[in-house]
């Protein structure tokens, strides 16, 4: 399976989810599916578990008990064909300027289009031969950024994109992202705590508590039958 998969199979199951830390439960057995083509933010409160769902889809981690699937099939380490994994710290060498982490990615993922990575790059007005370690927050976030989105993947998954940036920065990347997604072959999952901010991207939103999935819903079903927006729907929940 790859891009090609028919559309009507979910890209992602979750088939009573657990996992645990040193006897710890951090995710409660938990149920979902996520389709081709949306745009999903997971939302909740620091230290509810969202960051371990991404981690699970992504193969980074492996469920204690109960099923992941990708794909139709359990992730694992070398899913890194078919996800691509933002999370919140740098993924890249400081000591290399931004020309050279779009090599080393050209170089690591066949399916890394430098092409476009290099043209997220110029709109972002990043200069390509500066060092990462010299690169603001906000410019390092951009370079992150790009390097995900430059993959061509079905599955993009992004941890926190938007943490600690200023409302200029956040607004750039939430554009950069209606632009690059192509919700024909690619699904993207996010956490973010910016829910306000990103209300209008997304097709789906989950809410994690506790570890615990106390809210799933089109965004759309939401604002219509609720008649609420997102903030006020999880408060509702939790």
């Amino acid at each position: 399976m790859g891009i090609e998969t028919a559309k009507s199979e979910p890209i992602i199951i979750f088939d009573q989810v657990e996992k645990r830390f040193f006897g710890k439960i951090a995710i409660d057995k938990v149920s979902f599916t996520i389709p081709r083509g949306e745009i999903i933010g997971v939302i909740g409160r620091n230290g509810s578990g969202k960051s371990t769902v991404l981690k699970l889809m992504a193969g980074l981690q492996k469920p204690s008990a109960g099923r992941v699937l990708l794909n139709g099939r359990a992730p694992e380490r070398l899913s890194s064909r078919e996800v691509a994994f933002l999370p919140e710290a740098d993924v890249y060498y400081p000591f290399h300027t931004v020309k050279k982490a779009l090599q080393f990615y050209d170089e690591m993922f066949e399916d890394f289009d430098g092409d476009k990575a290099l043209e997220v790059v110029q709109t972002f007005q990043l200069d390509i031969e500066q060092k990462a370690s010299q690169l603001s927050k906000g410019q390092r976030a951009r370079l992150k950024l790009a390097l995900t989105l430059a993959r061509q993947v079905p599955l993009i998954v992004m941890d926190e994109p938007l943490s600690g940036l200023d409302p200029l920065v956040r607004e750039d990347i939430i554009r950069s992202v209606i632009a690059l997604i192509d919700p024909q072959k690619q699904t993207l999952v996010m956490t973010t705590h910016e829910v306000d901010e990103i209300e209008s991207l997304l097709d789906r939103v989950m809410l994690i508590n506790d570890g615990r999935l106390v809210g799933y819903e089109e965004v759309s079903r939401i604002h219509g039958e609720y008649n609420v927006g997102l903030v006020e729907w999880m408060k509702r929940k939790v």
